[in-house]
């Protein structure tokens, strides 16, 4: 339980501190920005109680948001996000699968997590762009920045899931 938590600690402030020091930074063509930073829940355990993801999405959101300046935006979709991790989980595994698989690579192959993935991320990034817009005077640039961002932080949470199962496969 300890290690677990210590982990998820670890993967937390790594995904800030990356985000602060180097997606922050990032604006491809002026349009997108990495936000992979939601890689945390993907994380999450079947069976892991709401509330305790609820936290972890609220505390990443709002670290996110304090070290970027974004007001509140990532801690909203975040939150929102942790809330519709776990029955989205639930959908996206296995009939057979144990009471606390961890999604990934090895528990749900690859196209299995990369739906589930695709579908956490889509919802996280749609979020995110409208809190922070918050208004469509400019719909093409809002639609080119969500899809583009997306793109963007999808491909990063793929490589962050690639690098964990190799190194969970090297033990």
């Amino acid at each position: 339980m300890i290690i677990r938590f210590l982990q998820r600690l670890l993967w937390m402030l790594a995904l800030v501190a990356m985000q602060m020091v180097v997606f922050n930074y990032i604006h491809l063509f002026g349009y997108a920005t990495p936000l992979p930073f939601v890689y945390l829940l993907l994380l999450f355990p079947l069976g892991t109680d709401r509330w305790s993801i609820l936290l972890w999405g609220f505390v990443c959101g709002l670290l996110c948001d304090i070290t970027s300046l974004s007001l509140g935006v990532g801690m909203a979709a975040m939150t929102l996000v942790a809330f519709i991790q776990p029955p989205l989980l639930q959908l996206m595994i296995p009939k057979d699968a144990v009471e606390d698989m961890q999604p990934g690579y090895d528990t749900m192959g690859f196209w299995g997590y990369f739906r589930y993935a695709l579908l956490l991320t889509f919802i996280f990034v749609i979020a995110y762009f409208l809190f922070q817009v918050f208004n469509f005077f400019h719909p093409l640039d809002f639609l080119i920045s969500m899809l583009s961002s997306f793109v963007l932080t999808f491909f990063f949470c793929l490589t962050f899931e690639a690098i964990r199962y190799k190194l969970s496969t090297q033990r």
